[in-house]
């Protein structure tokens, strides 16, 4: 009992006196998942844009799909990437693998449709009669997209965020494809893994302690965007009226 008590005041002296090897994780954490989530933002919203405002045959079955994969496991992401990347794969002569080049290739594809369900979803919360009303006003196809992906621009951030917690706290892609090189692939939720399994306890418990914290963070921002679209559909009602 006494050594996990010292394990939990070692864990966060290391958080506060600025531990070399505990920021060094997180900001490569920060860095990676970061990436891959601008990028994927800049894919994916549009692609979920694409989806929403066109008709076509397939496209129930298209986004139940894409639904589908919300929960797919992030081993079989990393093994797709790994085979992909691998030497004896398509995109093997990029030399990439076990890098973090890849780990964030890996994690793009990851959240990709997480991000593109949830734009589809966020575009489907704004009422159709916006458009309508923006169209009979003279509005072009494109503005009218415009003024509906703005109405939505609130729970189109909270999907990009959900994007962000998914990738930073997967595991098992990064193990795969990134290979948990200390001081260049390494990551928290591997570094989390690999020191507890070696018995550092107070180590493992630091880098939880940051992981916890920044998922607190994407989730109070992803509350914040809701009740900010809240109080805005709330006072476009009242005025409207």
């Amino acid at each position: 009992m006494h050594a996990i008590a010292d394990a939990f005041v070692l864990a966060v002296k290391m958080i506060f006196t600025g531990d070399a090897e505990v920021y060094s994780i997180t900001a490569r954490t920060l860095a990676v998942s970061g990436s891959s989530t601008v990028i994927g933002a800049l894919l994916f919203v549009p692609l979920g844009c694409l989806i929403y405002f066109n008709n076509f045959r397939g496209k129930r079955a298209l986004i139940s799909i894409i639904q589908t994969c919300y929960s797919i496991p992030t081993v079989f992401v990393g093994l797709l990437v790994f085979l992909v990347f691998s030497r004896s794969g398509p995109l093997g002569f990029f030399g990439i693998l076990f890098t973090p080049q890849v780990m964030v290739i890996g994690q793009v594809v990851l959240i990709s449709a997480i991000v593109t369900g949830l734009t589809i979803s966020a575009l489907s919360g704004v009422s159709p009669a916006i458009r309508e009303t923006a169209t009979s006003l003279g509005a072009s196809r494109l503005q009218s997209v415009w003024v509906v992906v703005k109405e939505a621009r609130f729970a189109v951030l909270t999907a990009v965020l959900v994007g962000f917690g998914r990738a930073i706290s997967e595991v098992g892609l990064a193990l795969m494809v990134g290979g948990n090189i200390r001081g260049y692939t390494r990551v928290l939720t591997t570094a989390i893994s690999l020191e507890a399994g070696q018995g550092e306890v107070a180590l493992s418990l630091a880098l939880g302690f940051i992981l916890v914290a920044i998922a607190l963070i994407v989730t109070v921002l992803a509350n914040r965007f809701l009740m900010a679209k809240e109080v805005y559909v709330a006072q476009s009602r009242a005025s409207a009226s």
